[in-house]
């Protein structure tokens, strides 16, 4: 580590934002290194910006480092000069709590939330000095586990990772790392039988370890089935649930740069009982679990003395679906006065959103408001379950600018399913509509702001069977809404369409793609995230390579009787269930909200998607 040190001291001049490689931040936990049994480094696979502003990797921060005999630090991947100086002076991938080599550790955790995040986890295994096959590391490597969003479809990353978490991490990580304690010392060693404790580990629910498993495939390249090898592998590896959400962190790490979200975060509720379509979070995260008012009340009381933050993020998939939401709100802003405490509600809903609630926060610092309509047409609207109305959004619009708001965004996608150019020129209409209710209030100071996203089919939803919209089709519909969302108090953003076919490719790909990432990393891609590192050419030689098109995986209809990559993994929400919905998309028809009444989705009495239905 006194190597480590001075090296850095050298370098760390020489290089944009040297804060990111420091560590010692505010609220960081530093336990004695020789005096815990275990030692876990929770690795993000994007810059110390983007992964500081990551709550799911701070709970399990928070959780790892409460417990006797456990230390958890952190790595973020080091920005490309970083890198480079680091390569140059022999330095390797070291935590920020005690700049300890990640090879020291025990166990290297990767939060998997972004496909094209995926080479940016071969580049720091590489970095670290470890191999990135899983096959070819020992028994005297750390133990390299996956979890997040990216697991449910863990396949793609399958030869990389030693085992895999399938849902919530908060109960089943500590389970496997006291399952690590008690194995080590059982066997008087420093280091584990990797072999027997993987076989070991299959046992544990939400626990898959992909090399114990081995998946046939038809000549036409579709799975043909995913089996395991070992009695201790499940034939179908079910997610992990918490039942009731565990306390909220409170003492959040204060970085020194600014991170992309900058501010106190508590999650007021996980789950959704929307049921939109398209989205994979409604339906990988149910059931719904609120946390209780007074709860989250007592936690913002205890952020704001541990960390002095000024705002506070209420976060879930849809926060203004809590059934305390306006008491919750009108308590923060009443009790944080002098000073006032900014309170920002992420992801709402609109038809949920009160004239009520926006008057809330009348006179107070207004950080925003976000809603995501999805599609211009109510037609469009009916088909991806998003049940919400031109009305609803319009009436939005008046709460939030009459309450003192000049900016809303607005959150739409292109190239749904039965999508047409009359749907699109839709959203068009919509927006001009809000922006006249904003000037009728605000006059010119009014502003909304468009984004833009392509539609990508993902696993375990209605549309996963559906293709990826083809490009000369999204660059017309791109090119529409550039042309009519023009003028003052309008702004413009769209995704970048070279990211669509690779995202597509990587979210429903299977095992056979583990050697068309390694090969893209190889050629040198990394941060595919980023649009100014992104070289889409790179991931088509490294496909060509393999012998693959990328359009099998991402622009290719699926028949509903195909064994997908993923069936082996039980979210909770049954096949059939996706297919029932995904044949009433195509009818337009839409299905009620769980709080209305059960829809038979398959979630367990034990975990029902809405307490009391």
């Amino acid at each position: 580590m006194d190597i480590i040190q001075r090296d850095l001291d050298r370098i760390l001049p020489k290089v944009a934002k040297p804060a990111r490689y420091t560590g010692h931040e505010w609220n960081s936990v530093v336990k004695d290194w020789d005096q815990v049994e275990v030692k876990v480094a929770l690795a993000y696979p994007d810059t110390y910006e983007v992964g500081m502003s990551n709550l799911g990797l701070m709970i399990l921060y928070d959780i790892l480092n409460r417990e006797e005999g456990i230390l958890a630090e952190r790595v973020y991947a080091p920005w490309i000069d970083m890198e480079e100086a680091m390569r140059r002076a022999g330095i390797p991938l070291y935590s920020l709590e005690s700049r300890h080599p990640l090879a020291d550790f025990d166990i290297i955790g990767f939060s998997l939330q972004y496909e094209l995040n995926y080479t940016n986890v071969l580049n720091m295994l590489d970095l670290a000095g470890l191999l990135p096959l899983a096959a070819e590391r020992g028994d005297a490597d750390p133990l390299i586990i996956g979890g997040g969003s990216g697991a449910y479809n863990a396949e793609p990353l399958a030869d990389f990772f030693d085992l895999f978490v399938i849902g919530e991490g908060e109960e089943v990580l500590l389970e496997l790392v006291n399952m690590y304690r008690r194995s080590r010392i059982t066997h008087h060693a420093s280091r584990i039988t990797k072999v027997d404790f993987l076989r070991e580990a299959a046992k544990i629910e939400g626990i898959y370890v992909p090399s114990l498993y081995d998946v046939r495939y038809h000549d036409d390249g579709t799975v043909a089935a995913v089996e395991p090898l070992v009695p201790e592998a499940r034939a179908r590896v079910r997610k992990r649930v918490v039942g009731t959400l565990p306390p909220a962190p409170t003492k959040f790490v204060m970085p020194y740069v600014d991170v992309i979200h900058d501010r106190a975060m508590i999650e007021i509720q996980r789950g959704c009982t929307q049921g939109c379509r398209f989205c994979q979070a409604g339906f990988i995260y149910r059931p719904l679990r609120e946390r209780p008012m007074d709860e989250v009340l007592q936690t913002v009381e205890d952020i704001v003395q541990e960390t002095g933050y000024e705002e506070v993020a209420l976060v879930s998939l849809s926060s203004s679906d809590h059934s305390q939401i306006e008491p919750l709100v009108r308590r923060l802003t009443t009790d944080y006065q002098h000073p006032p405490l900014a309170v920002s509600l992420p992801s709402l809903r609109i038809d949920s959103f009160s004239v009520e609630l926006a008057e809330m926060f009348q006179g107070r610092r207004k950080t925003g408001l976000t809603f995501a309509p999805e599609a211009g047409s109510q037609r469009l609207r009916d088909v991806i379950n998003k049940n919400v109305t031109e009305e609803d959004l319009l009436r939005t619009a008046e709460a939030a600018y009459s309450s003192g708001w000049r900016r809303i965004k607005l959150y739409f996608m292109v190239g749904l399913p039965t999508e047409t150019l009359e749907d699109v020129a839709a959203i068009v209409d919509l927006v001009k509509k809000a922006r006249a209710i904003g000037r009728r209030h605000q006059r010119k100071r009014t502003q909304v702001n468009v984004s833009l996203g392509t539609f990508v089919p993902k696993p375990f939803t209605p549309f996963q069977w559906l293709p990826l919209v083809d490009e000369a089709t999204l660059e017309e519909r791109q090119a529409l809404l550039r042309r009519g969302l023009r003028g003052p108090g309008i702004s413009f953003s769209w995704q970048d369409p070279r990211t669509t076919l690779l995202e597509a490719a990587l979210s429903r790909g299977d095992r056979r793609l583990g050697p068309v990432i390694h090969r893209a990393w190889r050629l040198g891609a990394k941060f595919d995230a980023w649009d100014e590192l992104l070289d889409e050419d790179l991931w088509w030689r490294a496909f060509a390579d393999a012998g693959l098109d990328p359009n099998f995986y991402a622009r290719r209809d699926r028949s509903l009787d195909e064994v997908l990559p993923w069936d082996h993994i039980d979210v909770g929400v049954r096949k059939e269930f996706l297919v029932e919905e995904y044949q009433r998309s195509l009818r337009g028809e839409t299905t009620i909200d769980c709080r209305e009444g059960c829809v038979d989705c398959g979630v367990s009495d034990e975990f029902c998607c809405y307490y009391g239905v």
